[in-house]
This record gives structure tokens, C-alpha cells and sequence, in this order.
């Protein structure tokens, strides 16, 4: 049976989450995510990353982010963990950006969802910006460096691809030792 096609209850996924703010007090948002995410109905979260602080990826006129990882086991299929996901944005206070890749209040997206692979308009897993994004994947890497993403390697592999350019650990906040 594949993971899209599971049963609410049947089987446990393992699936991974990014996570990322850069406005107000953005380590504290990614605190509140990381509790949120641990909340969620039908899934278990296992493992959370060291927080990196990071270049913004759109236009550069903003703060930077703080990105982190989330490592989940679930119940739930792809799609219904999106829904959460968004869900848990809203309640999280997230506000659509004004502009693409603009400044936000918390940012969770869908990277993983075991070895499901789905391509359409609103839903892609694996993400698809995960194989190139060194602030996604140097978090995924602390807590999942031999994942395989179906069609582009190991997340260590990938990771060290990419390098390490505009990426810092955060000192001295929660999870990030």
C-alpha cells in the first residue's frame, strides 16, 4: 500500500516539515511551530532541527530568517497533513506575503511525506525546492542526513552540493546549541 493511499489510522509515515519566520521575534514562532506541529491530530513529531539563521531567498530588503526542520510520524496522507499544515499557518498568524518569497510570520512546508512522490497543481512532494536550498536542507540534514529524495540523492549528499553559503546556526536560542 503507498503512503497517498493509506487509511486515516493504518499506518505510520514518516514525514518532514520546513519551518521558517523572519518577523517578530522569528525563533519564537518557529518555538510555537514546533509545539503546533507536536499537537497535531494523528501525527507524532520525533525530531526538530538546530535553528539557522539565513539569507532571504526573494528580495533581500528584509530580514533574515530563521529556518529550522521537523521530523513527523503520521497517519495522515500528504494531502490531509497539507491541509493541517496550512491550518496550523493560520492559526500561527501567518498572513499571505505581499510579495513572493516576502517577509513572514511562519512558513510550513511540505517536504517530504515517505516515499510518496505526487505532482499537482497545489501539492508536490517532494517539495520541490528542496534539493537546492542549502536553509532547507542543512536543517533536514540534523535530523535526517541519509533521507533519500526519490530522484536526486542523499540529504547529506545534497546538502554538502549546495554548500553552506548565507547559512548560520543560532546561538543561544531554544534548539539552537
Amino acid at each position: 500500500m503507498s503512503a497517498g493511499a493509506s487509511t486515516a489510522g493504518s499506518l505510520w509515515f514518516p514525514a518532514y516539515v520546513a519551518l521558517g519566520s523572519n518577523l517578530d521575534r522569528p525563533a519564537i514562532q518557529l518555538e510555537r511551530a514546533f509545539a503546533a506541529l507536536d499537537s497535531l491530530p494523528q501525527c507524532r513529531l520525533l525530531a526538530r532541527s538546530r535553528l539557522y539563521k539565513t539569507q532571504p531567498l526573494g528580495p533581500q530588503d528584509q530580514p533574515e530568517f530563521i529556518n529550522a526542520a521537523a521530523g513527523l510520524l503520521t497517519t495522515l496522507t500528504a494531502r490531509e497533513l497539507l491541509v493541517e499544515l496550512k491550518r496550523l499557518e493560520g492559526e500561527l498568524g501567518r498572513a499571505q506575503p505581499v510579495v513572493r518569497w516576502g517577509p513572514r510570520l511562519i512558513d510550513l512546508d511540505l517536504l517530504m511525506h515517505a516515499d510518496t512522490q505526487i505532482s499537482e497543481s497545489d501539492l508536490t512532494v517532494p517539495h520541490p525546492g528542496l534539493p537546492e536550498r542549502n536553509f532547507v536542507l542543512y536543517p533536514l540534514r540534523d535530523i535526517a542526513p541519509e533521507l533519500l529524495v526519490p530522484g536526486h540523492g542523499r540529504v547529506s549528499q545534497l546538502a554538502a552540493r549546495v554548500g553552506g553559503t548565507g547559512l548560520a546556526l543560532l546561538t543561544g536560542a531554544p534548539g539552537g546549541q
